[in-house]
């Protein structure tokens, strides 16, 4: 289980890199009196806060809950699919993910079904394929919903670069290795970590708990020799060296000493680094552009904002519940708060 866990976390985590947000569309998710909308980049209110919860725009539409559905908007926030759906996520590839009665399908633009509701489970597309969930096991499907790859695979990946991660094995004795797009295993499951690949490199971890990376023929670029890794971003990587994180270049040269708490990959030139309990922000030579303030990790930079979250306390409501009273807003590259939410409140039971 504890193999299991470790694998599934390098997939998520791979999420975080491979970052799928609208570029073209400058809109920020905003919160006033229980309600979500969106600002522009200066901070200025561009959608009314008229919904109970909403997501970041993707290829030109953002999901939006109203009750208990989901529908999509545009960027003038009128609705380009109405609310229907029990759950909704962003469009990748022309195609967006939603769930009816407990079965996943995907819809396109126009919120037609290309792919009937009908999985267990079901992930984004990549590369033109999507995973899927039947019976606790997970294989590949087209964008005609045809099964292009059996459910074989223990846990849920995606293509990148023509590999996606095969979790292979039982319960408590996990491997990765990586297939390609004919199912075909490319590099047999032999890693105890297995990330899917990122810039043409894949994060791999064996038993001995040290990291390295490999390529798509499962050759080793960079040995196993650090403590943690994790995929690269902009042409680096965060790893530790004992209790300290910097940065490597795809050669496995050390270009920023190991010297912060934690790290963060770099979304637009940027990355979010700890010190002493407080986070600020690095850019690719490790000088801080904002210094160590913050409580939480930034969000990343996207379309030139961060979202932060800093002024943590503790507050108790009775002895046996507690919450963090939390400031968040977003920040741009110059530290500039350009919005702030007062004091969500985030419980601990």
């Amino acid at each position: 289980m504890k193999q299991k866990r470790a694998i599934f976390l390098s997939l998520v985590f791979v999420l975080c890199v491979a970052c799928r947000f609208d570029k073209g569309v400058n809109l920020f998710p905003i919160e006033m009196n229980g309600e979500w909308g969106y600002m522009d980049k200066s901070g200025k209110n561009a959608i009314i806060p008229q919904w109970e919860s909403v997501g970041y725009f993707s290829e030109g539409l953002a999901y939006v809950r109203n009750g208990d559905k989901y529908g999509y908007i545009n960027s003038k926030g009128e609705y380009a699919i109405n609310p229907q759906f029990d759950y909704a996520s962003e469009f990748h590839e022309g195609l967006a993910r939603v769930e009816i009665g407990g079965k996943w399908g995907y819809i396109n633009k126009k919120g037609k079904y290309v792919i009937n509701p009908q999985f267990e489970e079901a992930f984004d597309f990549y590369e033109g394929l999507a995973c899927v969930g039947i019976a606790e096991e997970y294989g590949f499907i087209d964008k005609r919903g045809k099964l292009i790859i059996e459910p074989h695979l223990k846990l849920p990946s995606w293509f990148i670069n023509d590999r996606a991660v095969a979790t292979l094995g039982e319960n408590d004795n996990l491997k990765g290795g990586y297939i390609n797009k004919n199912g075909e295993l490319i590099v047999n499951p032999q890693f105890d970590w297995a990330s899917a690949f990122s810039e043409g490199l894949a994060c791999v971890g064996i038993a001995d708990g040290v990291f390295g990376y490999i390529n798509k023929n499962g050759e080793y670029i960079i040995n196993p020799q650090f403590d943690v890794a994790r995929d690269f971003s902009e042409g680096l990587a965060c790893v530790r060296v004992g209790n300290q994180y910097g940065y490597i270049n795809k050669k496995g040269e050390i270009v920023i000493n190991p010297q912060f708490d934690n790290a963060s990959c770099f979304y637009e030139g940027l990355a979010s680094v700890e010190i002493d309990g407080k986070w600020g922000v690095i850019n690719k030579k490790g000088q801080f552009i904002i210094n160590p303030q913050f409580s939480i990790e930034t969000s990343g930079f996207y379309n030139g904002l961060a979202k932060i979250k800093f002024s943590k306390t503790i507050c108790e409501d009775s002895p046996f519940v507690k919450y963090y009273e939390v400031t968040w807003g977003y920040i741009d590259k110059q530290g500039k708060l350009v919005y702030k939410k007062m004091k969500d409140k985030e419980y601990i039971f």
